[in-house]
């Protein structure tokens, strides 16, 4: 989540609209017929279909307008580049998934459940069958609920008709496909974990850990034309985060996910669709940023803005980002073996909770005594020889390298930001140091590791 202690009223309550999402998640398992073991929302996809199953997908995507009337909108005056709905419809046998990527910090359940009702009708997939998921730029106006006000009304009208525009797309080009996958590197994020004198806090941490793959997964029609490109890295898309321009505006932008999915587009042509999964976004800033944090020599922070200058930076690591993408896509040969596996799980694990912090600045002392239990919803997306795996709270980088260490499947995507988000879930390490990511988290010390645990046992029962 965003450095939100900066010392200003915006960050705090943009960080605490989240507070709610941790409910929101944990609702949403009710989807798929509650919690405990494993469940296939549809089960084998191609159980029906036996060996005669064909994995079908379809992508398109949309932008989400913003008519003058409604900017302001929770102080951004402007839209630099637009925002995205983007939606993957894959079907094998008699079950198809959806997969639908906003262009967003964050998302309400109300705003999701209209999502899927749209999704479900234009598409034929069940509710249960539909993820949802935002690509946490920090550049885009909060969906609030509606009843907040008529700008919000408004703006959720306007992601539902993007919804209906980028689903009716990918509808009309369900068509037989195959899949592939394919590994690279690019070095644009940076963790953001830095001591000060004053404690932990925020900035560039050269020294911590970081994860610079770059997984991609092309997804072909039979002819070898791609019809989508995902992928998965680990970074907040927050270059511009924040950055006020010389004339005051506070402008709309997809950020570097927007960037690379845009080159990715730009480089394979309208019909294809890049979609950004972020992956451990917890502890990972862009390398370059608009606003950023600075450490002098006695360990003292202080923070900067680029402003307008910033946009070179955001153009810079996108199109680097991107053009990995594409190189790695250029490597894959998507292959039908196996790719009708189409599967869609659902579980979740109870660990302890702490109250949510709102860190301003860092500290040497802080309470971190769990006060309740919750659950944290998991999904496991299953699609050929690889598998997507997805919670709602921020994961870090140790969480998510663990996760795909051990898992069995050579092809682990690791999502953070399903179903809207749920603010941080820290390392233990993290604790220890009482960084941002630690008082941010309205999970407790062990909670990160026991739900790795939880995610490695269900893959190894697949």
């Amino acid at each position: 989540m965003p450095e939100n202690g900066e010392k200003q009223d915006g960050p705090l309550r943009r960080r605490s609209f989240l507070n709610g999402s941790l409910a929101a998640a944990v609702g949403a398992t009710s989807l798929t017929g509650g919690t405990g073991t494993a469940r296939a929302a549809g089960q084998e996809a191609d159980r029906g279909g036996g060996a005669a199953a064909v994995l079908k997908a379809g992508a398109g995507r949309a932008a989400i307008a913003f008519p003058a009337s409604l900017l302001p909108l929770d102080g951004f005056t402007t839209v630099h580049d637009d925002l995205h709905v983007r939606v993957l419809l894959l079907e094998g046998g008699s079950r198809r998934v959806a997969l639908a990527v906003l262009d967003l910090t964050s998302i309400s359940a109300e705003a999701i459940a209209a999502m899927r009702a749209i999704i479900s009708d234009a598409a034929g997939v069940a509710t249960a069958d539909i993820v949802v998921t935002v690509t946490h730029t920090f550049s885009a106006p909060h969906v609030q609920a509606v009843s907040s006000g008529s700008g919000a009304a408004r703006y959720v009208e306007q992601i539902k008709k993007a919804t209906s525009a980028a689903v009716a797309t990918a509808v009309s080009g369900l068509r037989p496909a195959r899949v592939g996958f394919g590994t690279g590197t690019c070095d644009v994020n940076v963790n953001r974990d830095v001591r000060t004198a004053d404690g932990w806090w925020l900035g560039t941490g050269e020294s911590g850990p970081s994860d610079k793959s770059v997984g991609v997964t092309r997804i072909d029609d039979t002819a070898g034309r791609p019809i989508a490109v995902l992928v998965n890295y680990s970074v907040q898309s927050s270059v511009m985060m924040q950055s006020v321009m010389a004339n005051g505006d506070l402008p709309i932008t997809a950020d570097l996910a927007g960037a690379a999915a845009g080159h990715v587009e730009e480089q394979y042509g309208d019909d294809v669709v890049g979609f950004f999964l972020v992956g451990s976004c917890g502890d990972q800033s862009p390398a370059f940023r608009a606003k950023r944090y600075t450490i002098d020599k006695d360990l003292g922070w202080s923070q900067v803005d680029a402003q307008d200058a910033g946009w070179i930076l955001l153009t810079v690591q996108g199109e680097r980002l991107g053009t990995e993408v594409v190189r790695v896509s250029e490597t894959i040969r998507a292959s039908t073996v196996g790719a009708s596996r189409l599967r869609l799980l659902t579980d979740s694990v109870t660990v302890d909770t702490v109250p949510g912090g709102h860190p301003t600045a860092p500290t040497k002392t802080y309470d971190f005594t769990p006060t309740g239990t919750a659950p944290v919803p998991i999904w496991i997306l299953r699609l050929g020889e690889g598998v997507f795996v997805g919670v709602s709270p921020e994961l870090s980088t140790d969480t998510a390298l663990t996760i795909k260490t051990h898992s069995p499947f050579e092809h682990t995507a690791v999502m953070s930001m399903l179903e809207g988000g749920a603010k941080n879930m820290a390392e233990s390490r993290s604790y220890a140091r009482i960084t941002y990511e630690a008082m941010d988290s309205s999970y407790a010390k062990g909670a990160a590791e026991t739900v790795a645990e939880k995610i490695g046992e269900i893959l190894h029962s697949l």
